[in-house]
Order: structure tokens, then sequence, then C-alpha cells
């Protein structure tokens, strides 16, 4: 887990510039190890943002202008991924014809489906957590749940082949997967252990549905199509935080 790592890592997952030499695709994999901490970082400026803008508008209103600030970030790159994945599920009967739909850069009815679920539910569940937790808590919780999401990609790179040409295969081939995968999941657990120190609640509720979200996404890559791809790889980090955020905002 060096620096340049890092920076690779705050590159790839967000649209912020630092300095420094250009990232080469032989520093992604070990960036998966900084995924974790990257993704919690996100997930606290979204929940901060919302708090912050409590102060001139409703819960509901900070939590959308938050959720827009968040997709600004990030450059909505994980959404992309998993309508471009909605699409070609939800479209293609066999493995071709998935990542052909899936490399098509236009969106589709599922895509535009799934995307307005994703975001929906982001928005109603940052909502829901400015009502229920003191407001220090929300970046916390925001955070937990966003971190989560960003680890899924160094378990299903490691578990699942390649499909087809990109990012995904880069990484995959530069190293074992192993070692990323070891230091992502010390990182999330650290971060885990951190919100639970912290008495956030449903911090074990949370870990448990990104968990099961996470195996259930890697059985239906595994059966339905074999392996992964980095549109495939984004759909499960939007689908394992939205597990964290409702299981943190359950009754």
């Amino acid at each position: 887990m060096t620096i340049r790592e890092l920076v690779a890592a705050l590159r790839f997952l967000t649209r912020v510039t630092l300095p420094g030499a250009p990232t080469q695709a032989t520093d992604l994999p070990g960036a998966l190890s900084w995924f974790p901490l990257v993704g919690g970082l996100i997930g606290v400026a979204i929940g901060a943002i919302a708090c912050a803008l409590c102060a001139w508008w409703s819960p509901g209103i900070a939590a959308l202008l938050a959720v827009a600030a968040g997709l600004l970030l990030t450059g909505g790159f994980h959404e992309d991924a998993a309508s471009d994945a909605a699409d070609g599920l939800g479209g293609g009967f066999t493995t071709e014809k998935v990542l052909a739909i899936m490399h098509d850069s236009r969106i589709g009815a599922y895509g535009a489906m799934s995307l307005w679920v994703v975001l929906t539910l982001r928005m109603l569940v940052l909502w829901q957590l400015l009502d229920l937790l003191p407001h220090w808590q929300v970046p916390l919780a925001m955070g937990l749940a966003s971190a989560w999401g960003r680890w899924t990609a160094a378990p299903l790179l490691a578990a699942l082949p390649p499909l087809a040409d990109g990012l995904a295969k880069d990484i995959a081939q530069h190293r074992s997967q192993r070692l990323p995968l070891i230091l992502a999941t010390l990182s999330i657990a650290l971060l885990s252990g951190g919100a639970w120190y912290l008495h956030l609640p449903q911090v074990i509720p949370a870990v448990t549905a990104a968990l099961g979200a996470t195996l259930l996404w890697w059985i239906y890559l595994r059966h339905r199509l074999g392996g992964q791809s980095g549109d495939l790889l984004g759909a499960g980090n939007q689908l394992t935080e939205a597990a964290a955020l409702l299981a943190l905002c359950a009754r």
C-alpha cells in the first residue's frame, strides 16, 4: 500500500485532480487496497454536505443536493457501469450478447430504470438518516456504506475471471489479487470496527447485508456469465452499497 497506489485509487474513483506522474495500469492492482478508504471518504463527503445543507433547506432537498454533489465528485463512474450492466443483463440471453450491449454507450430502458432506482434509493436513505441520526453520525453511516461498496471490486476480481478486454482484465493480468484482497479486507474491517466503536447504530446488520449482497452477486455472475467485467464490478459496487444503506436505516 504505497502513496502512488493511493493516488491511483483517488484518480480512479473520483474526479479529483492530483499532481504527480500519470497513473499506469500497473498501479491499479495495488490501488484496490485503498478502495475502501477512498470509498469511505466519498461517503463521508456526501453525508457532510447533506448535514451542512440542512442549515438552509429541508432534509429532503439537502439529501438530493448532496447526492448530486457526490455524482460530481465521482463522475457517476459506478452508476454508469451499473446502468450498462442492467441493460446487458436485461436484454442479453448469452454472454456474448450481454457484453455487446454493455459495450454500447447508449442507455436503454433497463439501464434508465436501474439508474433511477439507485439514485432515488440513495437520496431517500440519506434523507431518513438525517432524520434518524445525530448529524455527526450521518457522514459516518454514508462513509461505511460507500466503503463496503468499493471493497467489492477486490473479492470479485480475485474470484472471477475477466470476460472482456478492459481495465478489469488489465488489473487481473498484472499480478495476483490475493494481497490486494487481504489488504482491502483489513481496511474495511478496521473502518467497520471504527464505526462500531463510535456507536453507529446498525453496523452489524450493515456489514452482514454488504457481505450477503457481494456473495449473491458473485454467485449470480458465476452461474449466469462465468466471469466479470468493469461494468459488472461497478454494478456490484452499487448493489452492495445499497444493501448496506438499507440496513443502516432499517427500523
